[in-house]
């Protein structure tokens, strides 16, 4: 099922998650109406505060064909990410991105990030996972996290950039209150 994404400044996004202690359908039902409200919105990570859940619950799907490179956008069911209660225990190097996010649609903005990180995390039925990423994951992973402890991605922005965002954040907002 589609839920509905919750949108920049509503005070849910600053909420801090809790951790995850039952793996059951519950949390089963909430991953895949993740991935669907994911999907329909065009994105490739949510975190589940993003749609009102203050859980430690990610999912990431990176576009990618079978041989890993860029497939025109398409997500690929056997590339979906389902992480709960992640924890980055390594990182290191320094990437330059240009960001965008479901809960500020149509704004982007670079933002600097690890490079390489190590991430462990359970999986749907309570499997503890390790996994490596760099560049464009690594970012996702970063990026989704954030969300879990309550900040979204344009904290990171310099102070006049902020101020420049927060400017055109009010006039969309606006413009699109009238539609």
């Amino acid at each position: 099922m589609v839920r509905e994404v919750i949108t920049y400044p509503n005070p849910i996004l600053r909420k801090k998650s809790k951790d995850v202690e039952v793996f059951d359908q519950k949390l089963h039902t909430l991953l895949d109406d993740m991935n669907d409200t994911m999907k329909q919105h065009g994105g490739v990570g949510l975190a589940a505060i993003q749609i009102g859940i203050d859980l430690n619950v990610l999912i990431i799907n990176i576009p990618l064909d079978k041989e890993g490179s860029e497939d025109d956008g398409k997500q690929l069911d056997e590339n979906l990410i389902e992480a709960i209660n992640p924890v980055i225990t390594h990182k290191d190097g320094e990437l330059v991105f240009t960001e965008g996010c479901l809960s500020i649609p149509g704004f982007h903005a670079e933002v600097t990030r690890a490079e390489n990180i190590i991430v462990e995390y359970f999986d749907r039925q309570g499997q503890k996972q390790t996994m490596e990423a760099n560049d464009f994951l690594a970012i996702a992973w970063q990026h989704e996290m954030e969300h879990l402890s309550g900040h979204v991605f344009i904290e990171n922005l310099s102070f006049l950039k902020r101020k420049k965002f927060e400017k055109e954040w009010k006039r969309y907002l606006k413009e699109n209150s009238k539609k």
